[in-house]
């Protein structure tokens, strides 16, 4: 039996530019085969068991070469595998994606293609530049600034060209000074504004403005090279008004989050909103206690509690896991009154259809203990839900209130098994601005897998949230630089944009 070929567009670079339809495709894929401008977080689109193939191209060097990869296309579909071929922006846009679907339809393989949303017209939007506008032109036109190199002559009629409004050149980096001479020869002001466009739609966006006559000279100044597309003509000149990415606040900053990989995604959408680089370096990962004895003995009496404790989303995510397998439910806990440290976990109780009674002022242990100060707890029965390894001040603090607590352990830390040279390498780039904590347990495992705090770069920022964390930090010899009082993550997010509003 056939299989079949989804010819994909990826989108300019920013992972949120696939489309709907693009996504549903990857997730039925049983074979990708993705192209070097392809980003990490549009891959995780891609689920179950399927097998990846890299065909990038870098600085000219071919992975896997045009030809190849139209074999393993028609390979791949003829095995009776679906075949996702995920292209950088839009595959029919000098992509190459016609040769691709020909090949394909010349061997009779069934294919379908889901158009992506071109860096021609993405990268000069994320760039402050419209590409047509009343006040300056009503056409424009998409060169390709990288002909086939075993052409005798161009193909392109630069006359004509010339007299286009708005000019997108793809790929022009290296045929910029012949693209801007074709152009002034055949009657282009050489006054005519223009922008180099790197990176486009991504953090590391970086946009050169000059005229055709200097672009050249301002490119070669300071080495700027691809991955780039120029666009030539008056509205270019709208940009020093319209450049709404690069203003982000968190713009191009390397902010590196600690959390474990499955709980970062909250955090991660949040830093992109405002602009950041997200560089995902998870030091723990947080697993099930193998002696699950204690949770299992407070599940089988659960009726007894007066109180349930949450100090962690962790500790609600693994709790409610058990009682699912030990074929509980949320019914059981009818008479009980639940407490939950903060806003995010008491978001996940009452998302499983459960009511929370207390969330202190303070989301700490210390603001826990002060919220039931002010209530009667004599003789009452308390469950603390909570990780193997945790201060003791909720469980001594409400003994002295006159409550017997249960102190269950429902799950643990362990190390994330990244290694050090993954950050050092990034820092000594200078492509790190930030490192985040959000627990003392993502601090004592940094500093076990970076084998100490002189491993950081002094211009790397500490950005920490809640005082337990922070005095993990110091205590780990580390200076803090941004400190986030209140417990929750779109605090710590205000706190990165605060700082840098202040200092730049």
């Amino acid at each position: 039996m056939k299989g079949k070929v989804y010819i994909i567009g990826a989108g300019p670079g920013d992972p949120g530019l696939i489309t709907v339809k693009g996504t549903q495709c990857l997730e039925k894929a049983d074979v990708v085969i993705y192209d070097h401008l392809v980003s990490e977080e549009i891959l995780r689109h891609v689920t179950g068991a399927a097998r990846f193939i890299y065909a990038g191209k870098e600085g000219g060097a071919h992975t896997l070469t045009q030809d190849q990869i139209n074999v393993r296309l028609v390979e791949e579909a003829q095995k009776g595998k679906i075949v996702a071929r995920l292209k950088g922006g839009d595959p029919f846009i000098f992509g190459r994606g016609g040769e691709e679907a020909d090949v394909l339809a010349e061997a009779g393989i069934p294919f379908e293609v889901i158009p992506g949303v071109t860096s021609a017209i993405a990268v000069p939007a994320y760039a402050g530049i419209p590409l047509t506008h009343r006040g300056y032109t009503s056409a424009v036109a998409f060169v390709t600034g990288h002909e086939r190199p075993d052409k005798d002559e161009s193909a392109i009629d630069w006359e004509r060209l010339s007299g286009i409004g708005t000019l997108v050149f793809l790929m022009g980096v290296k045929n910029l000074p012949r693209i801007t001479a074709e152009l002034i020869k055949h009657g282009r002001s050489p006054d005519t504004p223009a922008a180099l466009i790197r990176w486009g739609t991504t953090p590391e966006q970086q946009t050169l403005t000059g005229t055709l006559q200097d672009i050249c000279q301002k490119a070669e100044a300071i080495r700027f090279l691809p991955p780039a597309i120029l666009v030539v003509g008056e509205v270019t000149s709208l940009r020093d008004r319209l450049n709404w990415f690069e203003k982000k606040p968190l713009f191009g900053k390397g902010i590196v989050i600690t959390r474990p990989g499955d709980q970062a995604g909250p955090f991660a959408a949040l830093l992109r909103e405002q602009g950041a680089r997200v560089i995902l370096f998870p030091t723990i990962r947080i697993v099930p206690v193998e002696d699950q004895r204690g949770m299992d003995k407070a599940i089988a009496g659960i009726e007894a509690y007066h109180w349930i404790i949450f100090t962690s989303a962790n500790g609600v995510r693994h709790f409610f896991q058990r009682i699912k397998e030990l074929k509980r439910d949320i019914r059981d806990l009818k008479s009980i009154r639940i407490c939950a440290i903060g806003p995010a976990t008491a978001e996940m109780i009452e998302a499983l259809g459960i009511r929370v009674d207390v969330v202190p002022d303070e989301f700490i242990s210390e603001g826990v203990v002060k919220a039931f100060e002010k209530l009667d707890m004599e003789g009452k029965n308390v469950l603390l839900p909570r990780a193997e390894k945790a201060r003791d001040v909720i469980p001594e603090g409400l003994v002295k209130l006159g409550a017997r607590v249960d102190v269950v352990a429902v799950y643990k830390t362990v190390g994330s098994g990244r290694h050090k040279t993954e950050l050092e390498d990034l820092m000594k780039e200078g492509r790190v601005d930030v490192i985040t904590f959000t627990s003392p347990s993502t601090v004592h495992h940094f500093i076990e897998i970076m084998g100490g705090s002189g491993a950081v770069e002094s211009s790397v920022k500490i950005a920490c949230i809640g005082p337990v964390t922070a005095a993990a930090v110091k205590q780990a010899g580390l200076n803090i630089n941004i400190m986030q009082e209140r417990y929750t993550i779109p605090g710590l997010v205000d706190a990165l944009m605060e700082y840098y509003s202040d200092n730049g």
